[in-house]
């Protein structure tokens, strides 16, 4: 039997939480600062938004941009910050620590997975900068960690299907595997046959403009210049366009593998 598709979308904003639920989106994962690949986001964001959606809500746990082992103080900041999300009504959390090797830091990790307990957790892409990603997936079985977010150790889950296809397989129904990055309308069903997964994380996001009458185009205030009157938010309708190429694609298998009919 086919597993059901889940698709996540990623939101930094109650109007991106909005649009992807309205598309169809069964879970957001919350973050802030996504330009530096997320960071935990603001005690009053995550009530907001758990107000305001009625799907499943997960919650980003990285103290900071930058590599993935961080130091006592800030494994201090995590354990307050998945309590917090707990407290908040988040449905899961999300993180990831490595060693100095890179490897997944096992101890930390379950630490983490036992603090947020009963909470669904998902640890992220800092598993794609570990050196060896089918020994990482058996170290995180050993955590209780739900699933891993992962591009195979790619830029994109495209150029990464041949690991993520293994790492399906290693899997098996012990931990879940959920492809990100660069997941699009017109590659999401050729992903889904390719590689088996049945878990989707994507941001889909426009760009919109700010509304304000005066722009001060001489001075930006971050490390992005010119983003000062222009942010990025979930779009809708690539939610719904993205969700039916999936489905269609789910659909085709099954019916390209089910016993003809005989008259």
């Amino acid at each position: 039997m086919t597993k059901p598709l889940t698709l996540e979308v990623c939101v930094d904003s109650v109007e991106s939480a909005i649009a992807a639920e309205s598309g169809g989106a069964h879970r957001i994962e919350l973050c802030s600062d996504l330009g530096e690949g997320g960071v935990t986001p603001s005690s009053g964001l995550i009530a907001l938004i758990r107000e305001k959606i009625a799907i499943a809500l997960h919650v980003m746990v990285r103290p900071r941009a930058a590599d993935f082992c961080y130091t006592d103080d800030e494994f201090m900041i995590m354990q307050r910050d998945v309590l917090m999300a707990k407290q908040l009504g988040a449905d899961g959390v999300v993180l990831g620590i490595l060693d100095l090797d890179g490897g997944i830091d096992i101890p930390r990790t379950k630490q983490l997975v036992d603090l947020a307990a009963p909470l669904n957790v998902t640890f992220h892409r800092a598993f794609d900068m570990s050196p060896d990603l089918l020994k990482s997936l058996g170290d995180l079985q050993s955590t209780g960690v739900d699933r891993v977010l992962t591009s195979g150790g790619k830029q994109t889950a495209i150029e990464g299907v041949a690991a993520l296809k293994q790492l399906v397989d290693a899997a098996k129904n012990d931990i879940g595997i959920m492809a990100a990055s660069g997941i699009q309308e017109h590659n999401v069903a050729e992903l889904l046959e390719r590689t088996g997964v049945r878990e989707v994380h994507t941001s889909l996001r426009s760009a919109v403009p700010s509304s304000m009458r005066y722009q001060n185009q001489q001075i930006s205030m971050g490390t992005s210049k010119g983003r000062e009157y222009q942010r990025f938010v979930v779009d809708k309708g690539k939610v719904e366009k993205l969700l039916v190429a999936a489905l269609n694609g789910i659909e085709d298998k099954a019916a390209s593998h089910s016993p003809k009919t005989r008259i």
